[in-house]
């Protein structure tokens, strides 16, 4: 089985072109509107303490709720960093298996 790390596999259709182009211009919050500071900034321009500020949000919602977090920090221009990008996909395709399994 191929798995397709960007989509969340939480739709009948995969909602991984609308994150991807931005589709949806209705930004929700997770706790993380300090994280709008970093608006433009490259994933690998920031600092070890700025990273875990990342980190913090990401640890701290559910499993379901990551993809909607990354659509919601494109949509606010806000990159992640390349440290946090891999554990990203890393939980969006653990999550996504989890559901196939489960149908």
């Amino acid at each position: 089985m191929q798995i397709d790390f960007e989509c969340c596999g939480q739709h009948e259709v995969c909602e991984k072109d609308s994150l991807l182009a931005a589709v949806s211009k209705q930004i929700e919050y997770y706790e993380d509107e300090e994280l709008d500071r970093f608006r433009g900034r490259k994933g690998d321009e920031y600092s070890a303490e700025e990273i875990e500020e990342f980190r913090y949000v990401l640890y701290t919602m559910r499993t379901d709720e990551v993809a909607g977090w990354v659509r919601s920090l494109q949509l606010r221009q806000v990159n992640l960093p390349d440290e946090v990008k891999d554990e990203v996909f890393l939980i969006v395709g653990e999550r996504r298996v989890y559901s196939q399994e489960t149908q």
